[in-house]
Parts: C-alpha cells; sequence; structure tokens
C-alpha cells in the first residue's frame, strides 16, 4: 500500500516540477518589453495679478511660454483688481487665512516687508542656493532694502517705476510752446490757455489729471509735490515734520489746481486712480497727465486717439527745488503656505530670465528689474 502511494506521490512531484519547467521556460522565451518610463505628476499653480488690460493680456503670454518650456506644470491666472489698494486686500485675505493659493503674485514694493514681517513669504534663499542663482543680475539696493526681510531674500524685483509727467506734444505746439514746463507754475499757465481753448469745442476737456484720490496713490502723488519743494516727513533726525512751511506750501497748491486754477477735476480727490487719469488722458480730453511708465504704451497703442501726439517729461518743481519723482515698482513672492513650491520656483524663474524681462520692457514700457538688459541693444 504504501509503496503504491509512494510511487503515486513521486508521480505527481515530478508532473509539477515539469510543469513549473515548462511555464517557466515559456515565460522566459517571451521578447522582454522595456520598463516604461514614469511621466512626472502635472502640477498646477495660481498666479494672482492685476494691472491695466493690456498687462493681464501680456501675462496670459508669458503663462503660455512658460506652460511651453514647462509641460509638466500648469499655472492659473488669478486675475484682481487694477486699483492698489485692492489689489492689496485680495492677497492679504487669502495669506492671513494661511491658504495654499495663490502659490505666487506680485507686490508694490511697498507690501513686501509688511507681507515678509506678517510671515505670508515664503524665503528664496533654498531655492537661489541650490540653484546657484545669480542674484548679480538684479539692482543690489533694491535686493537689499525692498527684497531682503531679516537677512533672507522673500522677493525679486519685476519692474521698477517711477512718476512721470505725460503730456500732448500737438497741443504745445499748437498753443505756442516750445518745451514741457520745468516749474509747477508753468505747468499751470501752459494748462489753463490750452484749456481754455480746447473747451471750445471740448467741454469735458482739463489742464491736469492726476491721482488725488484717498488711496496709496495720492501719497506717491502727495511725496512728489513736497519733495519737489525743498520738503519731507522726517527731518535728518528722523523727527516728523509734516507741517513744515514747505510741506503746507505744497499741499496748498495741490488743493488749489482744483479750486483755484481749476485745471484738474472736481471728482480728483474721489474717483482719480491710475486708471481713471490714464483713460481721460488718453480719450484726448487732458494737456497734462501724471502716471507710471505703464501708461506710455497704452498711449501709443494702435486703437489709442492720442498716439504719436504724447511726449513724457520728468515731473515738474517750485522754484529753487528739483523735481521728485516717487520710486515704486512690483516684485514677485511666494506664499509660504504654497503646497507647490518647487514649480512655484520655476515660474520665478522664468518670470525673471532676461528674455521675459526684455519683453516686459519692449511690449508693456516696464523698466527692467534686471540691470542686464539696460545694457541690451
Amino acid at each position: 500500500m504504501y509503496k503504491k502511494i509512494s510511487k503515486i506521490l513521486v508521480f505527481l512531484i515530478v508532473v509539477a516540477l515539469a510543469s513549473t519547467f515548462m511555464f517557466t521556460g515559456c515565460k522566459k522565451e517571451q521578447p522582454s518589453q522595456p520598463p516604461e518610463e514614469e511621466k512626472p505628476e502635472k502640477v498646477t499653480i495660481v498666479f494672482a495679478v492685476g494691472g491695466a488690460p493690456s498687462e493681464v493680456d501680456y501675462w496670459h503670454k508669458v503663462i503660455e511660454e512658460f506652460e511651453k518650456k514647462n509641460p509638466n506644470i500648469s499655472v492659473d491666472l488669478l486675475r484682481q483688481p487694477m486699483e492698489t489698494s485692492t489689489r492689496m486686500q485680495t492677497l492679504v485675505t487669502p495669506l492671513s487665512g494661511k491658504e495654499s493659493t495663490p502659490d505666487v503674485f506680485l507686490m508694490d514694493v511697498a507690501w513686501v516687508g509688511q507681507f515678509a514681517a506678517s510671515n505670508w513669504l515664503a524665503p528664496l534663499d533654498d531655492f537661489i542656493s541650490k540653484d546657484n542663482y545669480d542674484l548679480s543680475v538684479f539692482f543690489k539696493k533694491t535686493l537689499e532694502f525692498a527684497d531682503t526681510y531679516k537677512g533672507k531674500i522673500c522677493a525679486l524685483p519685476v519692474y521698477i517705476d517711477a512718476g512721470l509727467l505725460y503730456y500732448r506734444k500737438d497741443l504745445l505746439e499748437k498753443y505756442g510752446f516750445s518745451k514741457p514746463p520745468e516749474l509747477w507754475s508753468d505747468l499751470v499757465t501752459i494748462a489753463q490757455k490750452v484749456q481754455e481753448g480746447e473747451r471750445k469745442t471740448n467741454p469735458n476737456f482739463w489742464g491736469f489729471v492726476w491721482q488725488g484720490k484717498q488711496y496709496e496713490g495720492l501719497v506717491c502723488d502727495f511725496l512728489e509735490y513736497i519733495v519737489s519743494n525743498g520738503g519731507n516727513i522726517l527731518d535728518k533726525d528722523g523727527k516728523p515734520i509734516l507741517n513744515s512751511e514747505s510741506n503746507i506750501e505744497a499741499l496748498t497748491f495741490m488743493r488749489d489746481l482744483i479750486h483755484k486754477y481749476k485745471i484738474s477735476p472736481p471728482n480728483t480727490y474721489t474717483e482719480m486712480t491710475e486708471e481713471p487719469v490714464r483713460m481721460t488722458f488718453q480719450s484726448g480730453n487732458a494737456m497734462f497727465e501724471r502716471n507710471w511708465p505703464y501708461a506710455w504704451g497704452l498711449h501709443n497703442a494702435d486703437d489709442s486717439p492720442v498716439k504719436g501726439k504724447v511726449g513724457i517729461a520728468p515731473l515738474p518743481h517750485f522754484p529753487g527745488h528739483e523735481s521728485a519723482a516717487t520710486l515704486g515698482g512690483w516684485h514677485i513672492g511666494m506664499n509660504i503656505y504654497s503646497k507647490r513650491k518647487e514649480a512655484t520656483w520655476e515660474f520665478i524663474k522664468f518670470v525673471e530670465s532676461f528674455e521675459t524681462q526684455k519683453g516686459f520692457a519692449m511690449n508693456l514700457g516696464w523698466n527692467p528689474g534686471r540691470k542686464d538688459v539696460y545694457d541690451d541693444p
């Protein structure tokens, strides 16, 4: 009995081994398949930006070019308002709530320190070190005073702003003036004469439009008036001198532009921010305009009524003093709560690249944050 069982058991073991050998052999004879390459996971980051319509349109082109070169990163543009203070609030709300988006955004130079002190900006030092990223292409003072907080780089400059005087070249010549005004009193004289003449056919024409609404832009304009009269906010020892004679004289002049000389519209202090000012001038309804460099490209667009008729000059000053322009600019930063920091850094590098910065200069009239773009012929 045991012999019979043993024979059957041996037979079954032999059959099992033979089957294993056959299947193993078949498997070896199959052609080997190369392992499939794992595709990197595609990530999406959110970029918050505002500005004039032409600026936002151009940002879409920048994003499109970035996505072509970085197919595994998608960028969603979160459009913000044009007005600076409202634009700031759309960032403060999510950042103070520790939300992970937007991942990346532009900041007015005045916000950078506040955002960094609130611990909303991710330090960029580790990314810079890892990629051996060259910071020497940027203006050293800008990095030191605007983009560094407690020894850490928390933002990078995208473009630099300064207040300018825009004027109608054709009307200057038409009314017998050879050059734009150097003194504020000259601006009043020219504006009054041109306004009087143009209102014979255009009752909506104004001599001078500027940012007077109660917001950050008014502070910028106010500083230009008082400094161009030898005034300031603080003395050399850091003590407030707001009520100085020079400052009061400049502030009185600002009021008189509206109420005494009547060359600036009554809604200056209620409605006039950058875009209403630009649109008034661009529609052919003003002789002079105080604005930022962004307006130049829009004034000379194909659909602009004043294309080819616009000149730019330094802002005027009071007798015995020099012209003054508020220096501004916009900087790019990373949300410290972002979950896509590596992808966000790639986008920041692309925005700060030579070609992208040159594109801003050529298409939007922005003053680049990189020094080397200014050397490009």
